[in-house]
Protein backbone atom coordinates (compact mmCIF):
# COMPACT_ATOMS: atom_id res chain seq x y z
CA UNK A 1 0.00 0.00 0.00
CA UNK A 2 2.89 2.16 1.04
CA UNK A 3 4.32 1.71 -2.44
CA UNK A 4 1.01 2.54 -4.82
CA UNK A 5 0.65 5.74 -2.61
CA UNK A 6 4.25 6.72 -3.46
CA UNK A 7 3.72 6.12 -7.00
CA UNK A 8 0.92 8.09 -7.29
CA UNK A 9 2.99 10.61 -5.37
CA UNK A 10 5.92 10.46 -8.00
CA UNK A 11 3.74 10.47 -10.76
CA UNK A 12 1.58 13.29 -9.85
CA UNK A 13 4.84 15.35 -9.61
CA UNK A 14 5.66 14.41 -12.28
CA UNK A 15 2.96 15.63 -14.34
CA UNK A 16 3.24 18.83 -12.32
CA UNK A 17 7.13 19.37 -13.83
CA UNK A 18 6.04 18.54 -17.41
CA UNK A 19 2.99 20.69 -17.41
CA UNK A 20 4.24 22.01 -20.73
CA UNK A 21 5.35 19.50 -22.46
CA UNK A 22 1.91 17.48 -21.70
CA UNK A 23 -0.22 20.19 -22.18
CA UNK A 24 -2.01 20.09 -18.57
CA UNK A 25 -2.19 23.09 -16.25
CA UNK A 26 -0.14 22.04 -13.01
CA UNK A 27 -3.43 23.18 -10.82
CA UNK A 28 -4.75 20.29 -12.44
CA UNK A 29 -2.32 17.93 -11.76
CA UNK A 30 -2.15 18.79 -8.05
CA UNK A 31 -5.65 18.80 -7.53
CA UNK A 32 -6.23 14.99 -9.27
CA UNK A 33 -3.30 13.97 -7.09
CA UNK A 34 -4.41 14.86 -4.10
CA UNK A 35 -7.70 13.82 -3.97
CA UNK A 36 -6.42 10.35 -5.62
CA UNK A 37 -4.22 9.56 -2.72
CA UNK A 38 -6.80 10.39 -0.13
CA UNK A 39 -9.15 8.62 -2.15
CA UNK A 40 -7.00 5.52 -1.98
CA UNK A 41 -6.03 6.63 1.32
CA UNK A 42 -9.56 6.35 2.76
CA UNK A 43 -10.50 3.26 0.98
CA UNK A 44 -7.07 1.39 2.08
CA UNK A 45 -7.43 3.37 5.68
CA UNK A 46 -7.46 -0.55 7.60
CA UNK A 47 -3.89 -0.87 6.50
CA UNK A 48 -2.61 2.41 7.69
CA UNK A 49 -4.82 3.27 11.08
CA UNK A 50 -3.33 1.76 13.80
CA UNK A 51 -5.68 -0.53 15.94
CA UNK A 52 -3.46 0.59 19.34
CA UNK A 53 -2.97 3.78 18.49
CA UNK A 54 -4.37 6.37 21.19
CA UNK A 55 -5.99 8.66 18.84
CA UNK A 56 -7.53 5.73 17.20
CA UNK A 57 -8.83 4.13 20.66
CA UNK A 58 -9.88 8.07 22.06
CA UNK A 59 -11.97 8.37 18.50
CA UNK A 60 -13.86 4.97 19.39
CA UNK A 61 -14.61 6.52 23.14
CA UNK A 62 -16.13 9.27 21.42
CA UNK A 63 -18.11 7.25 18.97
CA UNK A 64 -19.81 4.68 20.53
CA UNK A 65 -21.75 3.30 17.79
CA UNK A 66 -18.60 2.49 15.76
CA UNK A 67 -17.67 -0.21 18.65
CA UNK A 68 -19.53 -3.31 17.18
CA UNK A 69 -18.36 -2.35 13.61
CA UNK A 70 -15.53 -3.57 11.62
CA UNK A 71 -11.84 -2.36 11.82
CA UNK A 72 -12.51 -1.37 8.01
CA UNK A 73 -15.44 0.63 8.83
CA UNK A 74 -13.84 2.26 12.03
CA UNK A 75 -10.48 3.16 9.96
CA UNK A 76 -12.88 4.33 7.17
CA UNK A 77 -14.46 6.87 9.68
CA UNK A 78 -11.38 7.45 11.53
CA UNK A 79 -9.66 8.64 8.16
CA UNK A 80 -12.46 10.34 7.61
CA UNK A 81 -13.67 12.26 10.68
CA UNK A 82 -9.64 12.71 12.42
CA UNK A 83 -7.13 12.27 9.41
CA UNK A 84 -8.57 14.29 6.80
CA UNK A 85 -10.29 16.83 9.45
CA UNK A 86 -6.96 17.31 11.00
CA UNK A 87 -4.85 18.14 8.12
CA UNK A 88 -7.55 19.99 6.32
CA UNK A 89 -7.63 22.77 9.09
CA UNK A 90 -4.26 22.65 8.95
CA UNK A 91 -3.74 23.89 5.20
CA UNK A 92 -7.37 25.82 5.40
CA UNK A 93 -4.89 28.01 7.82
CA UNK A 94 -2.45 28.62 5.44
CA UNK A 95 -4.89 28.97 2.36
CA UNK A 96 -7.00 31.66 4.13
CA UNK A 97 -3.36 33.01 5.25
CA UNK A 98 -2.31 33.32 1.40
CA UNK A 99 -5.48 34.76 0.10
CA UNK A 100 -5.57 37.38 2.34
CA UNK A 101 -2.00 38.62 2.02
CA UNK A 102 -3.13 38.32 -1.96
CA UNK A 103 -5.70 40.68 -1.23
CA UNK A 104 -4.14 43.09 0.58
CA UNK A 105 -1.77 43.20 -1.95
CA UNK A 106 -3.88 43.71 -4.74
CA UNK A 107 -5.76 46.56 -3.11
CA UNK A 108 -2.39 48.39 -2.62
CA UNK A 109 -1.93 47.79 -6.42
CA UNK A 110 -5.47 49.02 -8.08
CA UNK A 111 -4.94 52.00 -5.65
CA UNK A 112 -1.00 52.06 -6.85
CA UNK A 113 0.65 52.04 -3.64
CA UNK A 114 3.93 50.43 -5.20
CA UNK A 115 4.55 53.42 -6.88
CA UNK A 116 5.66 54.91 -3.73
CA UNK A 117 8.72 52.22 -3.70
CA UNK A 118 9.13 51.92 -7.35
CA UNK A 119 9.62 55.83 -7.79
CA UNK A 120 12.35 55.54 -5.42
CA UNK A 121 13.95 53.03 -7.18
CA UNK A 122 16.19 55.04 -9.71
CA UNK A 123 18.78 52.73 -11.18
CA UNK A 124 18.52 51.57 -14.47
CA UNK A 125 21.19 49.10 -14.25
CA UNK A 126 20.17 45.52 -14.23
CA UNK A 127 22.41 43.95 -12.23
CA UNK A 128 22.16 46.31 -9.64
CA UNK A 129 18.42 46.23 -9.84
CA UNK A 130 19.20 42.50 -9.12
CA UNK A 131 20.79 43.12 -5.93
CA UNK A 132 18.25 45.67 -4.39
CA UNK A 133 15.04 43.97 -4.98
CA UNK A 134 17.26 40.41 -3.71
CA UNK A 135 18.67 42.81 -0.66
CA UNK A 136 14.98 43.77 -0.04
CA UNK A 137 13.36 40.51 -0.36
CA UNK A 138 16.01 39.45 2.16
CA UNK A 139 15.06 41.98 5.01
CA UNK A 140 11.32 41.67 4.34
CA UNK A 141 10.75 37.85 4.76
CA UNK A 142 12.44 38.01 7.91
CA UNK A 143 9.90 40.41 8.72
CA UNK A 144 6.73 39.78 7.04
CA UNK A 145 6.60 36.08 6.12
CA UNK A 146 8.43 34.60 2.91
CA UNK A 147 5.04 34.38 1.48
CA UNK A 148 3.81 37.62 1.77
CA UNK A 149 7.03 39.30 0.53
CA UNK A 150 7.23 37.21 -2.25
CA UNK A 151 3.63 38.41 -3.05
CA UNK A 152 4.75 41.84 -2.43
CA UNK A 153 8.28 42.17 -4.79
CA UNK A 154 6.99 39.94 -7.39
CA UNK A 155 3.52 42.84 -8.14
CA UNK A 156 6.46 45.39 -7.46
CA UNK A 157 8.72 43.56 -10.14
CA UNK A 158 6.04 43.86 -12.62
CA UNK A 159 6.09 47.38 -12.77
CA UNK A 160 10.01 47.36 -13.28
CA UNK A 161 10.72 44.87 -15.53
CA UNK A 162 8.61 44.48 -18.95
CA UNK A 163 10.98 41.33 -20.20
CA UNK A 164 9.10 38.29 -19.31
CA UNK A 165 12.50 36.05 -19.43
CA UNK A 166 14.66 38.55 -17.05
CA UNK A 167 11.79 38.74 -15.10
CA UNK A 168 11.80 35.43 -14.32
CA UNK A 169 15.71 35.97 -13.25
CA UNK A 170 14.69 38.82 -10.45
CA UNK A 171 11.56 36.34 -9.57
CA UNK A 172 14.21 33.21 -9.22
CA UNK A 173 16.43 36.15 -7.20
CA UNK A 174 13.42 36.55 -5.58
CA UNK A 175 12.46 33.03 -3.92
CA UNK A 176 16.19 32.29 -3.01
CA UNK A 177 15.87 35.43 -1.06
CA UNK A 178 12.95 34.66 0.24
CA UNK A 179 13.77 31.68 2.09
CA UNK A 180 17.05 32.27 3.31
CA UNK A 181 15.50 35.74 4.96
CA UNK A 182 12.96 33.52 6.08
CA UNK A 183 15.02 30.84 7.65
CA UNK A 184 16.82 33.18 9.99
CA UNK A 185 14.05 34.95 11.84
CA UNK A 186 11.52 33.07 14.33
CA UNK A 187 8.54 34.71 12.30
CA UNK A 188 9.98 34.32 8.89
CA UNK A 189 8.51 31.32 7.53
CA UNK A 190 6.06 28.85 9.15
CA UNK A 191 8.94 26.23 10.03
CA UNK A 192 10.87 28.59 12.29
CA UNK A 193 7.57 29.28 13.75
CA UNK A 194 7.13 25.97 14.60
CA UNK A 195 10.43 25.75 16.43
CA UNK A 196 10.28 28.66 17.93
CA UNK A 197 6.80 28.03 19.15
CA UNK A 198 7.67 24.83 20.31
CA UNK A 199 10.86 26.35 22.45
CA UNK A 200 13.08 24.53 19.92
CA UNK A 201 14.67 27.18 19.22
CA UNK A 202 14.96 31.26 20.17
CA UNK A 203 15.33 34.23 18.09
CA UNK A 204 19.40 35.08 19.89
CA UNK A 205 20.75 30.64 18.61
CA UNK A 206 18.61 31.84 15.08
CA UNK A 207 20.49 35.41 14.74
CA UNK A 208 24.26 34.15 16.40
CA UNK A 209 24.21 30.90 13.92
CA UNK A 210 21.89 31.04 11.21
CA UNK A 211 21.95 34.53 9.98
CA UNK A 212 24.91 33.99 8.54
CA UNK A 213 24.91 31.15 6.66
CA UNK A 214 21.66 32.48 5.13
CA UNK A 215 23.53 35.53 3.95
CA UNK A 216 25.79 33.28 2.14
CA UNK A 217 22.86 30.97 0.80
CA UNK A 218 21.37 34.36 -0.98
CA UNK A 219 24.35 36.39 -1.66
CA UNK A 220 26.09 33.35 -3.93
CA UNK A 221 23.21 32.53 -6.27
CA UNK A 222 22.50 36.13 -6.86
CA UNK A 223 25.82 36.61 -7.91
CA UNK A 224 25.23 33.65 -10.30
CA UNK A 225 22.33 34.77 -11.49
CA UNK A 226 23.60 38.66 -12.34
CA UNK A 227 26.19 37.20 -14.54
CA UNK A 228 23.37 36.49 -16.93
CA UNK A 229 21.81 40.38 -17.27
CA UNK A 230 23.69 43.00 -19.03
CA UNK A 231 23.28 46.37 -19.53
CA UNK A 232 20.28 48.66 -18.48
CA UNK A 233 16.38 48.81 -18.61
CA UNK A 234 14.70 49.69 -20.81
CA UNK A 235 12.26 52.65 -19.78
CA UNK A 236 9.06 50.81 -19.10
CA UNK A 237 5.68 52.68 -18.15
CA UNK A 238 3.98 50.06 -16.47
CA UNK A 239 0.03 50.46 -16.29
CA UNK A 240 -0.86 52.04 -13.38
CA UNK A 241 -4.26 50.31 -12.35
CA UNK A 242 -5.60 53.48 -10.77
CA UNK A 243 -8.47 56.37 -11.41
CA UNK A 244 -8.00 59.35 -11.67
CA UNK A 245 -9.74 60.43 -8.73
CA UNK A 246 -7.43 58.92 -5.96
CA UNK A 247 -4.36 61.25 -5.38
CA UNK A 248 -1.01 60.35 -4.93
CA UNK A 249 -1.39 61.04 -1.08
CA UNK A 250 -4.26 58.38 -1.29
CA UNK A 251 -2.33 56.16 -3.02
CA UNK A 252 0.28 56.48 -0.19
CA UNK A 253 -1.78 56.19 2.78
CA UNK A 254 -3.25 52.93 1.28
CA UNK A 255 0.20 51.70 0.43
CA UNK A 256 1.18 52.45 4.07
CA UNK A 257 -2.16 50.90 5.59
CA UNK A 258 -1.39 48.11 3.87
CA UNK A 259 2.06 47.30 4.73
CA UNK A 260 1.09 47.90 8.07
CA UNK A 261 -0.95 46.01 8.48
CA UNK A 262 1.32 42.47 7.11
CA UNK A 263 3.55 44.04 9.72
CA UNK A 264 1.12 43.75 11.77
CA UNK A 265 0.54 39.93 11.92
CA UNK A 266 3.52 38.86 13.10
CA UNK A 267 3.29 41.27 15.79
CA UNK A 268 -0.24 39.90 16.49
CA UNK A 269 1.33 36.07 16.74
CA UNK A 270 4.13 37.39 19.08
CA UNK A 271 2.39 39.20 21.61
CA UNK A 272 -1.80 37.75 21.34
CA UNK A 273 -0.60 34.36 20.13
CA UNK A 274 -3.13 34.48 17.17
CA UNK A 275 -2.89 31.96 14.12
CA UNK A 276 -1.46 34.36 11.32
CA UNK A 277 -4.47 33.18 9.32
CA UNK A 278 -6.58 35.67 11.99
CA UNK A 279 -4.00 38.20 11.81
CA UNK A 280 -4.48 38.53 8.40
CA UNK A 281 -8.00 38.22 7.83
CA UNK A 282 -8.72 41.28 11.21
CA UNK A 283 -6.48 43.68 8.97
CA UNK A 284 -8.32 42.64 5.35
CA UNK A 285 -11.14 42.88 7.21
CA UNK A 286 -10.25 46.66 9.25
CA UNK A 287 -8.79 47.46 5.49
CA UNK A 288 -12.19 46.63 3.95
CA UNK A 289 -14.15 49.07 6.74
CA UNK A 290 -11.60 51.60 6.04
CA UNK A 291 -12.37 51.08 2.35
CA UNK A 292 -16.25 51.14 2.11
CA UNK A 293 -16.11 54.25 4.40
CA UNK A 294 -13.54 55.88 3.01
CA UNK A 295 -15.49 56.15 -0.80
CA UNK A 296 -19.01 56.45 0.79
CA UNK A 297 -17.30 59.47 2.30
CA UNK A 298 -16.18 60.40 -0.95
CA UNK A 299 -19.77 59.68 -2.87
CA UNK A 300 -17.68 57.41 -4.72
CA UNK A 301 -20.16 54.76 -5.79
CA UNK A 302 -19.13 53.75 -9.39
CA UNK A 303 -15.61 53.02 -7.93
CA UNK A 304 -16.64 49.60 -7.40
CA UNK A 305 -13.55 48.14 -9.29
CA UNK A 306 -11.58 49.75 -6.15
CA UNK A 307 -13.21 48.34 -3.43
CA UNK A 308 -12.57 44.58 -1.84
CA UNK A 309 -15.14 42.46 -3.46
CA UNK A 310 -13.94 43.26 -6.98
CA UNK A 311 -10.20 43.38 -5.78
CA UNK A 312 -10.85 39.40 -4.43
CA UNK A 313 -11.67 38.69 -7.68
CA UNK A 314 -8.45 39.70 -9.47
CA UNK A 315 -6.39 37.18 -6.70
CA UNK A 316 -4.37 34.11 -8.41
CA UNK A 317 -7.55 31.16 -7.46
CA UNK A 318 -5.14 28.90 -9.64
CA UNK A 319 -2.42 29.13 -7.63
CA UNK A 320 -4.48 29.11 -4.31
CA UNK A 321 -5.90 25.52 -5.82
CA UNK A 322 -2.39 24.21 -6.70
CA UNK A 323 -1.11 24.96 -2.96
CA UNK A 324 -4.42 22.90 -1.92
CA UNK A 325 -3.70 19.72 -3.54
CA UNK A 326 0.39 19.72 -3.38
CA UNK A 327 -0.51 20.24 0.33
CA UNK A 328 -3.35 17.45 0.80
CA UNK A 329 -0.86 14.94 -1.25
CA UNK A 330 1.85 15.44 1.21
CA UNK A 331 -0.61 14.84 4.42
CA UNK A 332 -1.24 11.63 2.90
CA UNK A 333 2.57 11.09 3.00
CA UNK A 334 2.39 12.06 6.59
CA UNK A 335 -0.32 10.08 8.05
CA UNK A 336 0.75 7.54 6.28
CA UNK A 337 3.48 7.18 8.40
CA UNK A 338 6.17 7.77 5.56
CA UNK A 339 7.77 10.94 6.77
CA UNK A 340 8.11 9.79 10.07
CA UNK A 341 9.50 6.45 9.19
CA UNK A 342 12.10 8.49 6.70
CA UNK A 343 13.11 10.43 9.80
CA UNK A 344 13.56 7.38 11.86
CA UNK A 345 15.54 5.01 9.04
CA UNK A 346 17.73 8.51 8.70
CA UNK A 347 18.14 8.59 12.57
CA UNK A 348 18.78 4.91 12.67
CA UNK A 349 21.68 4.96 9.55
CA UNK A 350 23.20 7.91 9.20
CA UNK A 351 23.56 9.12 12.79
CA UNK A 352 25.21 12.45 12.24
CA UNK A 353 23.30 15.86 12.69
CA UNK A 354 24.75 17.80 10.18
CA UNK A 355 24.41 15.18 6.96
CA UNK A 356 20.43 14.41 8.02
CA UNK A 357 19.35 18.10 7.99
CA UNK A 358 21.52 18.57 4.83
CA UNK A 359 19.52 15.43 3.42
CA UNK A 360 16.27 16.38 5.09
CA UNK A 361 16.62 20.26 3.45
CA UNK A 362 16.75 18.25 -0.08
CA UNK A 363 13.77 16.79 0.11
CA UNK A 364 11.75 19.45 1.39
CA UNK A 365 12.60 20.95 -2.12
CA UNK A 366 10.31 18.21 -3.02
CA UNK A 367 7.72 17.57 -0.05
CA UNK A 368 6.98 20.53 1.91
CA UNK A 369 8.86 21.71 4.54
CA UNK A 370 6.15 21.90 6.73
CA UNK A 371 5.14 18.10 7.47
CA UNK A 372 9.08 17.50 7.43
CA UNK A 373 9.79 19.58 9.98
CA UNK A 374 6.97 18.61 12.33
CA UNK A 375 7.85 14.82 11.12
CA UNK A 376 11.74 15.75 12.51
CA UNK A 377 9.99 17.65 15.85
CA UNK A 378 7.64 14.08 16.62
CA UNK A 379 11.16 12.29 16.14
CA UNK A 380 13.42 14.21 18.50
CA UNK A 381 12.17 15.15 21.42
CA UNK A 382 13.98 18.37 22.90
CA UNK A 383 16.29 16.86 25.04
CA UNK A 384 17.39 17.64 28.88
CA UNK A 385 19.64 20.85 29.18
CA UNK A 386 22.51 18.63 30.84
CA UNK A 387 22.24 15.94 28.22
CA UNK A 388 25.87 15.03 26.94
CA UNK A 389 27.33 13.76 23.80
CA UNK A 390 24.77 13.10 20.40
CA UNK A 391 22.09 13.64 22.45
CA UNK A 392 23.13 17.34 23.37
CA UNK A 393 22.30 17.98 19.42
CA UNK A 394 18.62 17.92 20.78
CA UNK A 395 18.45 20.34 23.40
CA UNK A 396 16.96 23.99 22.76
CA UNK A 397 18.92 25.77 20.82
CA UNK A 398 21.08 22.49 20.00
CA UNK A 399 22.90 22.19 16.60
CA UNK A 400 20.20 19.91 14.98
CA UNK A 401 17.58 22.52 15.14
CA UNK A 402 18.98 25.44 14.53
CA UNK A 403 20.56 23.84 11.42
CA UNK A 404 17.08 22.27 10.81
CA UNK A 405 15.34 25.87 10.70
CA UNK A 406 18.14 26.84 8.27
CA UNK A 407 17.69 23.41 5.90
CA UNK A 408 14.18 23.27 5.85
CA UNK A 409 13.65 26.95 4.63
CA UNK A 410 16.89 27.43 2.42
CA UNK A 411 16.54 24.08 0.80
CA UNK A 412 12.97 24.85 -0.68
CA UNK A 413 14.99 26.98 -3.33
CA UNK A 414 16.62 24.10 -4.99
CA UNK A 415 12.96 22.95 -7.04
CA UNK A 416 10.80 25.99 -7.52
CA UNK A 417 7.83 23.44 -6.11
CA UNK A 418 9.85 23.43 -2.85
CA UNK A 419 8.22 26.69 -1.18
CA UNK A 420 5.56 28.44 -0.99
CA UNK A 421 7.60 31.34 -2.48
CA UNK A 422 8.35 29.22 -4.96
CA UNK A 423 4.57 28.16 -5.58
CA UNK A 424 4.13 31.50 -5.62
CA UNK A 425 6.40 32.67 -8.33
CA UNK A 426 5.59 29.41 -10.59
CA UNK A 427 2.16 30.67 -10.42
CA UNK A 428 2.15 34.63 -10.63
CA UNK A 429 4.85 34.46 -13.04
CA UNK A 430 4.14 31.16 -14.56
CA UNK A 431 7.55 30.25 -14.71
CA UNK A 432 7.95 26.74 -16.17
CA UNK A 433 9.21 24.24 -13.70
CA UNK A 434 11.96 23.36 -16.33
CA UNK A 435 13.59 26.28 -16.57
CA UNK A 436 13.76 26.62 -13.41
CA UNK A 437 15.47 23.81 -12.74
CA UNK A 438 18.04 24.81 -15.49
CA UNK A 439 18.75 28.17 -14.95
CA UNK A 440 17.92 28.09 -10.83
CA UNK A 441 18.17 24.87 -9.33
CA UNK A 442 22.01 24.29 -9.34
CA UNK A 443 22.72 28.06 -8.22
CA UNK A 444 20.41 27.24 -5.47
CA UNK A 445 21.93 24.44 -4.39
CA UNK A 446 25.19 25.48 -4.34
CA UNK A 447 24.29 28.43 -2.06
CA UNK A 448 22.91 25.74 0.07
CA UNK A 449 25.23 23.82 0.38
CA UNK A 450 28.06 27.01 1.04
CA UNK A 451 25.57 27.96 4.09
CA UNK A 452 25.65 24.59 5.88
CA UNK A 453 29.91 24.73 5.20
CA UNK A 454 29.71 28.29 7.14
CA UNK A 455 27.11 26.89 9.54
CA UNK A 456 29.60 23.51 10.51
CA UNK A 457 32.57 26.82 10.46
CA UNK A 458 30.58 28.74 13.30
CA UNK A 459 30.15 26.28 15.37
CA UNK A 460 33.58 24.56 14.83
CA UNK A 461 35.34 27.93 16.09
CA UNK A 462 32.66 28.81 18.70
Amino acid sequence: MITVILTLFVIGYLCIALEHPLKVDKTASALLLGMLMWAFYILKADHFVDPDGEHFLHFLHDNPALVGADFHKQAMEYALNCDLVEHLGDITQTLLFLIGAMTIVELIDVHGGFQIITERITTRHKRALLWVIAGVTFILSAVLDNLTTTIVILTLLRKLVADRQERWIYAGAIVIAANSGGAWSPIGDITTIMLWVKGNVNLSSLASFVLLPSIVSMVLPVAVLARGLHGQLEHYDAPVEKNAFISHRESAVMFWLGVGGLLAVPVLKSTLHLPPFVGILLVLGALWVFTEVFYNAKMLQSAKELRIPKVIARIDMPSILFFLGILLAVAVLQSAGILSGLAGWLDAKIHNVYIINVILGCLSSVIDNVPMVAAAMGMYPIAHPDAVGYAANFVTDGTFWTLLSYCAGVGGSILIIGSAAGVIAMGIEKINFGWYLKRVSLVALAGYLAGVLIFMLEHWLF
